[in-house]
């Protein structure tokens, strides 16, 4: 393989990327400074989707941006269903604030009545009726059960099927709301509410602000650099705090071990201290040699390095903080047992694909090797080691039907 001069994306989609990025990976956006969660959420996803395209021009010679590609799809072709996920989370949770407001003028006379105030309709309605039921059978009130029953409107209703999951995650519920720092009923409520909304929004700013400002500064960096190689890329594209030396040991390790399998995802044993920034760095001259290798099974496995690398440093470094911060918010519960009782319920639909940890948890061992617990909810998504062997699952699903990935999520409104 020799390395030839580079072929830049088309501008235009360059350039509507880095407005997004910039503009989101400047700060971590807040709600009370203007946006809400969702109103972000969009941005962040739209600017997902052009930097999916940004990179995929790169790796495919036949790839229209706003079209498919046949060719393995780049990180951030990911990235927007999962950040679309995450938005239908924070809709969720403004749809049982609607409920506490509603409440609060007027309570309730029960769980049918409180629902009727969603507009929700068919089996998402019975999903969202039955959680709602079981928290009232274990002494909720009723509003407040509704409200945290409406939580689990973007998710994977079904996983509540198997009668052990649904006890699990009601007693989890239950415990979290009675462990709020409220006396009343739906200050509790709106405790756990307030909570999930901001793990899911604090979690998908530092992502977008972090790879997303990554992709920012070497799409930038890439347009002014000419002929752009995979060598120049590792001595000369650096983000604060990649260290040389690292992300030349990472991208030397990825072209050696590209083929093993299973592919190489434990990083902290493969390269103890090592940043993840370099891994970021080392993803982007792995793209680079991706796009100079015509063969296809070479191509494919140096593109799923970079996207493990990327991966790594977004859910290891990046959203961690959000999920187990430093300190706790004196007005929340807490969030590591909020997203453990969220997470047999996850879902993701990437584009025409739809990957369950439901499914994922019984296709797997039994975690705890107990048939009183069903197997989703030995997982806890707070925890990296809980969640990062089912992404890279995920992962492997895409890769299998990667057209289908290339159906684009539409922007979430909120209805209310």
């Amino acid at each position: 393989m020799t390395e030839g001069p580079s072929r830049a994306p088309p501008r235009g989609y360059v350039l509507a990327s880095l407005v997004l990025s910039t503009a989101l990976s400047a700060a971590p956006a807040r709600a009370d400074e203007g946006t809400t969660p969702l109103e972000d959420n969009r941005r962040i996803t739209e600017g997902y989707i052009q930097l999916a395209h940004a990179f995929q021009a790169l790796l495919d010679p036949d790839f229209q941006p706003g079209g498919t590609s046949g060719v393995r799809p780049n990180w951030f072709v990911f990235a927007p269903h999962a950040s679309h996920e995450a938005g239908k989370g924070m809709l969720g949770t403004a749809m049982a604030r609607h409920l506490l407001d509603a409440a609060r003028g007027r309570p309730s006379l029960s769980v049918l009545e409180a629902l009727d105030r969603l507009g929700l309709t068919g089996v998402l309605r019975l999903s969202v009726e039955q959680l709602s039921l079981e928290l009232v059978l274990r002494g909720m009130p009723t509003d407040a059960a509704a409200s945290l029953g409406a939580l689990g409107t973007a998710m994977n209703g079904e996983a509540l099927a198997d009668p052990r999951t649904l006890g699990t995650t009601a007693a989890r519920m239950a415990s979290l709301y009675w462990s709020a720092p409220a006396l009343d009923p739906l200050d509790k409520a709106e405790a756990v509410v307030r909570t999930l909304e901001r793990t899911l929004h604090g979690g998908n700013v530092a992502i977008f602000a972090d790879i997303g400002g990554a992709a920012n500064a070497y799409l930038a960096w890439r347009r002014s650099a000419g002929a752009v190689t995979p060598g120049r890329v590792l001595a000369e594209f650096s983000l604060s705090g990649a260290r040389p030396e690292e992300t030349r040991l990472a991208y030397d390790y990825a072209l050696a071990h590209a083929h093993d399998t299973p592919r190489p995802h434990a990083f902290d044993a493969l390269f103890p201290g090592l940043d993840g920034r370099s891994l970021v760095v080392a993803a982007f001259a792995l793209y680079e040699r991706a796009r100079l290798t015509p063969e296809s099974p070479e191509r494919e496995a140096i593109i799923a390095m970079a996207n493990n690398y990327l991966a790594w440093r977004e859910q290891h470094d990046a959203v961690q903080t959000a999920f187990t911060p430093a300190e706790a918010h004196a007005d929340e519960v807490s969030r590591p047992e909020v997203m453990r009782a969220m997470t047999p319920m996850l879902v993701v639909h990437f584009g025409t694909l739809e990957w369950t940890l439901a499914d994922y948890a019984y296709a797997h061992p039994d975690r705890d090797g107990n048939p009183l617990t069903s197997p989703p909810t030995d997982y806890g998504w707070a925890t990296f080691w809980d969640r990062w062997p089912p992404i890279l699952d995920s992962f492997e699903g895409g890769y299998r039907e990667p057209t289908a990935l290339w159906v684009m999520p539409e922007p979430l409104e909120d209805p209310l």
